[in-house]
């Protein structure tokens, strides 16, 4: 295989994971709003749900050590196809059906080559920029309570 292609297969699974988790963290609000402004609107066909369940989350001890069972959390899922024959998948956390399948209908369209940049546009960059924003501000805010610890050398030791 030609590694430009398979470089090319790998660049694309990756910008489909990157839209893939801006959708997860979009909130309903915003995935209202572009459906909302989205035109033509696609014909939808849901093909598993929306449906909503748990999921085991792990955890390592120390970050790298033996796993253990931290807990469940509820996750809404639903998968789509676009009457253009275009598939989407959707999970979210939280019970919110319809949430998961406004992602799934996002995935379907930004996986149309004619319509990722209008979504990225118009969907993924804001819900990108807030997200940043929201991690600055956590970072600020973790930064005004740091304390810088020091050790101070006896000179008779």
């Amino acid at each position: 295989m030609n590694s430009a292609v398979k470089s090319d297969g790998v660049e694309a699974e990756r910008a489909h994971k990157r839209a893939c988790d801006l959708l997860a963290n979009a909130t309903m609000s915003e995935l209202q709003q572009a459906w909302a402004a989205h035109e033509p609107k696609p014909d939808v066909t849901p093909l598993r749900g929306p449906e909503t369940g748990l999921v085991m989350v792990r955890g390592r001890i120390g970050g790298g050590g033996d796993p253990f069972n931290l807990g469940e959390i509820t996750v809404s899922r639903a998968s789509v196809r676009l009457d253009c024959g275009s598939v989407g998948h959707g999970q979210t956390l939280g019970t919110s059906r319809e949430k998961s399948r406004l992602a799934a209908i996002f995935d379907a369209l930004w996986q149309r080559p004619d319509l990722q940049e209008e979504i990225e546009r118009k969907l993924l960059l804001p819900v990108a920029e807030r997200l940043a924003a929201e991690d600055r501000k956590k970072a600020e805010e973790t930064a005004a309570t740091r304390v810088d610890f020091f050790t101070m050398v006896r000179g008779e030791d």
